[in-house]
């Protein structure tokens, strides 16, 4: 017998998870609420990456330290196989543009 606890972490994953801001949960009953949520917090986010900078921290370690930040809250949250999964598609998002701002390479 198949173990479907890998589709029901990728359901929670898509539902609750979706990284590009304009993604809309699966839940519609959320989506407005989600998404008004993921744009203060994504704020509060740039935020504290320019104060950071500006106190001469290395936007690159700083980014580091926000994905390792994030990553652990996703596990924390959702369990390990779920963020993995979630995982799993960020490469194509990476390659497709989702996080580019200005130009591209």
């Amino acid at each position: 017998m198949r173990d479907t606890k890998p589709i029901q972490a990728s359901r929670r994953v898509l539902a609750f998870m979706s990284i590009i801001p304009d993604d809309m949960p699966l839940d519609l009953t959320l989506a407005e609420d989600s998404h008004d949520a993921r744009r203060v917090a994504y704020g509060y986010v740039e935020d504290a990456f320019a104060e950071a900078q500006q106190d001469g921290l290395d936007s690159d370690a700083l980014a580091h330290a926000a994905l390792f930040a994030a990553f652990r809250t996703l596990v924390e949250t959702y369990g390990e196989e779920a963020t993995a999964i979630f995982a799993e598609g960020l490469a194509d998002k990476v390659r497709a543009g989702a996080f580019s701002s200005g130009t591209r390479h």
